[in-house]
C-alpha cells in the first residue's frame, strides 16, 4: 500500500460560539492523536459543562481517517454528531475532535434548525483554530565548508525550504525537510550551487508538518 502524500491536522485548539434562538452552541476543537485522547477530552468537557443540555461531538483520527465516531448526546438522531463530523471531513481534517456544547434557550429549533446550528458552531470552532498539513517528506543533513554557507542559505531560501539552526564544528551542518518528490531535485540543485563541495546524508522519511 503506497503512502498518501499529505493530510491536514489541527495544530492549535480553538473555541467558537454561535447563538440560535437563545440557545448557545459552544464548539471546542482539539487536535488529538488517539481515540483514548479524544475520549479523555470528551470526558473533560462533559465535566466542565455538566450543566449544559448537550455535549455532542465527532472525531476523525488517523492519516487514513481510520477512526471516526460521532454522538448526538440526546439530540434527535442525526441532528448533531453527524453534522459536526461532516464539517471535519469537509475541511479535509483528521486527528481532530470537535465537541459542541449546547445551552438550551427555551425555543425548539426543529431538525433542520439543529443541523444548521451544529454545523455553524463546528465551522466557527475550526475558524478559531489553526490547521497544518502533514506531508510525506525526506529528511536531509547537509554538510559544507564555512565558505559555502551563503550558497546553501541562498538556495534554500529561493526554494522556500525552512532553515533550521545550523551546527558549527569543523564544517557547518544543516538539517532540512523536503517533500519526497522534490528530494532528488533539491539534492542536485544544492550540489550544483556548492560546486560539488557538499555532503548530503539522507535521513528518515515520514510525515512532517509544513
Amino acid at each position: 500500500m503506497s503512502e498518501i502524500k499529505s493530510y491536514k491536522i489541527t495544530t492549535k485548539d480553538g473555541t467558537g460560539e454561535i447563538v440560535e434562538k437563545k440557545s448557545r452552541f459552544i464548539a471546542h476543537v482539539f487536535g488529538v492523536k488517539s481515540v483514548s485522547e479524544a475520549e479523555e477530552k470528551i470526558a473533560e468537557i462533559s465535566k466542565k459543562y455538566w450543566d449544559a443540555r448537550h455535549n455532542c461531538y465527532a472525531y476523525v483520527i488517523g492519516k487514513n481517517s481510520e477512526n471516526t465516531r460521532c454522538s448526538d448526546n440526546g439530540e434527535p438522531s442525526g441532528t448533531a454528531g453527524k453534522p459536526i463530523l461532516e464539517v471535519i471531513t469537509g475541511a479535509g481534517l483528521t486527528d481532530t475532535l470537535i465537541i459542541v456544547t449546547r445551552y438550551f434557550g427555551g425555543v425548539l429549533l426543529g431538525t433542520g434548525g439543529l443541523v444548521r446550528a451544529y454545523t455553524q458552531a463546528a465551522q466557527a470552532g475550526i475558524a478559531a483554530s489553526e490547521v497544518g498539513e502533514m506531508i510525506y517528506s525526506q529528511l536531509l543533513t547537509l554538510e559544507v565548508d564555512y565558505n559555502m554557507i551563503n550558497n546553501v542559505q541562498y538556495y534554500l531560501t529561493q526554494n522556500d525550504i525552512k532553515i533550521n539552526e545550523p551546527r558549527y564544528a569543523e564544517n557547518v551542518q544543516y538539517d532540512i525537510c523536503v517533500k519526497e518528490e522534490d528530494a532528488d531535485r533539491i539534492k542536485d540543485g544544492l550540489t550544483q550551487k556548492c560546486e560539488g563541495r557538499i555532503k548530503i546524508t539522507e535521513g528518515d522519511k515520514g510525515y512532517y508538518i509544513f
